[in-house]
């Protein structure tokens, strides 16, 4: 039996993004109420902060329609599974994180029981499937969100939503200096450096990474060094045996290189956090990419961008994500240039919008409060 002084809560995060969000909102409301116990789906993050893992996010990342659909089977069998654990563990709060596949049809089959419900990183309805805000509005006890424009987004269609400020605000001092990270990976700091992020699931490095090696080729200077950042679970295949590989925290690319060349993802707002210049990119499956494009209701895939509400990274998308246009974007962006300065300048409006640090104890607080009171 669960008390206020000794709370369960029933988290759910189904990536890697997710898991660290997870930890650190456990570790967030653990400060006030340290007896707290935690349980559900997450990774290895989520695990080191105390909580009981279910499923593990190795089994529960998948992207695009057909992938979803491969593993439907599956994942219907992790709902139920899913339903009753929170049944028999009776926690005080079920706090979903993104992933909204899964937590949106969660949260529809636990409103039912009466179970209040927290989502921390909303879904993002206002690009597409709009439809989805009806589930948010009626199942949705609590919405924390993180990004500048959608607590209005979400007010104007009855949605309870509050911004605690995006993750990103959060300083977190690298964990390796400069010169250690060149020393680490023999790198010359008289030459630019670029980073490459195929994607953090298989099939994104799949997809990606055979353009970005061409993309390189293409490249009009020799003296460019090639990182690549890479998630543990992720195999690069055959790769040129001089080009670097940091998968221990591949945040530190972001810091110490010159630009990077992304899959659209979370690591596009990251690099405009970090302040270095980048070019979106993004392929998918022919029939996934048609029910994107028709489905998608914003004009830009880097949330870089759409913060904005104007280009200031570069995008390739499907077919234009060619090696001679990525080649053609990045190149400018290796030296000092007039486009490097112009996207830095951007960065920095966009960086104004987030909020402050403290999002992880206002998201706390907020669900604390919401809990037990």
């Amino acid at each position: 039996m669960t008390s206020a002084r000794n709370p369960v809560f029933f988290l759910v995060a189904g990536e890697e993004s997710g898991d660290l969000h997870g930890a650190h909102l456990i570790a967030a409301i653990k400060v006030k109420y340290p007896n707290a116990s935690f349980v559900g789906h997450g990774g290895e993050a989520m695990k080191t902060e105390g909580m009981e893992i279910i499923e593990h996010i190795d089994n529960l990342a998948m992207m695009g329609f057909t992938e979803v659909l491969k593993h439907l089977p599956y994942m219907v069998t992790v709902m139920g599974q899913t339903l009753g654990k929170i049944q028999e563990v009776k926690p005080q709060r079920l706090i979903l994180i993104d992933y909204p596949g899964f937590n949106l049809r969660l949260a529809k089959n636990i409103h039912p029981l009466g179970l209040p419900i927290t989502y921390f990183i909303l879904p993002q309805v206002w690009a597409w499937k709009e439809k989805r805000v009806n589930i948010i509005r009626k199942c949705v006890d609590q919405a924390l969100c993180i990004f500048p424009f959608e607590q209005e987004w979400f007010e104007q269609r009855g949605v309870n939503a509050h911004f605690v400020g995006h993750p990103f605000t959060e300083f977190h001092k690298p964990s390796m200096d400069k010169a250690a990270f060149f020393n680490k990976y023999s790198l010359d700091k008289g030459r630019p450096v670029l980073v490459l992020f195929p994607g953090s699931r298989q099939q994104e490095v799949d997809r990606h990474l055979p353009i970005f090696i061409k993309v390189v080729s293409l490249l009009n200077n020799d003296d460019v060094q090639i990182i690549v950042g890479k998630v543990p679970q992720v195999t690069l295949g055959e790769i040129p045996n001089n080009w670097k590989v940091e998968e221990e925290d591949t945040s530190l690319c972001l810091e110490y290189g010159t630009a990077v060349l992304t899959a659209s993802g979370t690591a596009t707002l990251q690099s405009a956090v970090q302040d270095i210049p980048a070019v979106v990119s993004y392929k998918m499956s022919s029939g996934s990419w048609l029910l994107a494009k028709n489905m998608s209701k914003v004009p830009f895939a880097a949330m870089t961008n759409l913060i904005a509400g104007k280009q200031i990274v570069p995008e390739f998308l499907q077919a234009d994500m060619t090696p001679k246009n990525l080649a053609n974007a990045i190149q400018p962006l290796l030296s000092n240039t007039a486009e490097r300065k112009e996207m830095l300048i951007g960065y920095e409006q966009v960086r104004r919008t987030l909020g402050m640090p403290g999002v992880y104890e206002r998201a706390a607080d907020a669900i604390l409060s919401r809990t037990f009171t």
